[in-house]
């Protein structure tokens, strides 16, 4: 019999939150990992974007801070990007609402009145307080805050963070919590540096591994190899004429957001851009516009990857292969969201098979290379071993647009 959410020991204010939202049934990372931190213990969770990982770490965290004395700042959430700390935030604002629970989102970009009015929630009775390492690390340092009486201390997306280079700042945190306090680490990939990450903050974690690194089955996964000058004409042709509602366009670079963003003004798209360029209220503004539809198609990088809470995104392509293979994950992540379908499309270049054949070992599946329309002209040859070795270059040519074939051998999983 299938579990729902009156199935576990949360606050009635929390229940309450929950039912006005229309949620009755916890996702799968949601029914293992509420028993668990609602013990008290420490958790690992395991688990790529679209989860539902941040209610699996926020309902017993609500309840918790509702069943203690809240004095003090009650739990502490560090993220890595700006846009994930506002979508736990707006998260927390929804669910505890009945609870009358209080949170401040911290992170860099505001300006002066925003740091006093941080500095006012991390100096008084804050619930929850979710926060990007730099920003905090701004305000750590000057001496007034106290972490002393925390009873919950959460890692959101660590292996993000460790990229990003925030290593020495989470140690620096956690040094001024409660060394009682429960810790909750959660993390799409496990590599070495996670699993160090662990043994220095946590005390006997219980581990949690949901879907690792493996994009949803509702996303319908394809792929374009295509040479770099064809790819302007490939987009615009992907998205023209289609009553497409909701789309969004990754690309790796600031320069490819814009070289992108151009091309689909110049076809009369309905589009915006996102990239670190833009001020913060600019930055929310396009992503309302984007919720609210007003807005069809978004351009951004990877910053917004994991940090973008909306249902319903039909289409991602990526106009380049990303660097990381896990990123791919997380791209593809946005659309087939709360077991929904979607299409996830790549531009594959010969500088980029290489990159893309690994994407296909990290996700044990061969994505289907798809044919290109014949007014594009030649295109190259799917041969990802032969084009790192030669270091992209032009690749062999494959005409009539058939952008796969080639010479490579069906993907197998290894020891198959």
């Amino acid at each position: 019999m299938d579990k729902t959410f009156k199935d576990f020991k949360l606050h009635p204010d929390v229940h309450e939150g929950l039912t006005a939202m229309g949620f009755e049934k916890p996702t799968p990372i949601q029914e293992q990992a509420l028993p668990i931190i609602l013990e008290g213990k420490d958790l690992i969770g395991i688990a790529q974007t679209g989860t539902g990982k941040t209610a699996a770490f926020l309902l017993p965290a609500m309840t918790k801070i509702l069943e203690g004395d809240r004095k003090g700042i009650g739990a502490l959430i560090v993220v890595p990007t700006r846009e994930l700390a506002i979508q736990i935030d707006q998260a927390i604002e929804g669910l505890g609402y009945f609870g009358g629970l209080s949170s401040m989102a911290i992170y860099g970009g505001g300006d002066g009145a925003d740091f006093n009015q941080e500095k006012k929630a991390l100096t008084s009775d804050t619930d929850i307080i979710v926060v990007t390492p730099g920003r905090f690390m701004s305000h750590l340092n000057l001496g007034y805050v106290d972490l002393s009486k925390i009873s919950l201390f959460i890692l959101d997306e660590a292996d993000r963070m460790l990229d990003m280079g925030f290593h020495q700042d989470i140690t620096r945190i956690v040094k001024e919590c409660n060394p009682d306090r429960q810790t909750l680490l959660f993390s799409a990939t496990m590599p070495a540096n996670i699993r160090q990450l662990a043994k220095q903050i946590q005390k006997d974690p219980e581990q949690i591994n949901i879907a690792l690194s493996k994009p949803a089955e509702g996303v319908l996964q394809g792929a374009y190899v295509v040479f770099d000058h064809q790819k302007p004409k490939l987009i615009a042709h992907l998205l023209s004429g289609k009553n497409l509602k909701s789309v969004i366009v990754f690309s790796s670079t600031k320069k490819g957001v814009n070289d992108v963003y151009r091309i689909l003004k110049q076809n009369k798209l309905n589009c915006a851009s996102i990239s670190s360029d833009l001020e913060q209220t600019q930055r929310e503004q396009v992503m309302l516009d984007f919720k609210n539809r007003k807005t069809t198609i978004l351009v951004a990088t990877d910053v917004v990857s994991r940090g973008i809470d909306i249902d319903d995104i039909e289409l991602v392509i990526n106009y380049d292969v990303p660097n990381e293979a896990a990123d791919y994950v997380h791209r593809i992540g946005r659309t087939a969201r709360a077991e929904k379908t979607g299409v996830g499309l790549t531009l594959i270049t010969p500088h980029d098979q290489g990159k893309f054949l690994k994407i296909e070992e990290l996700i044990e599946q061969e994505i289907r290379k798809l044919k290109v329309p014949e007014e594009l002209g030649d295109v190259p040859t799917y041969d990802p071993k032969s084009n790192a070795r030669s270091g992209g270059g032009r690749g062999n040519y494959n005409k009539k647009g058939k952008g796969g074939g080639g010479k490579r051998k069906p993907f197998r999983k290894k020891g198959a």
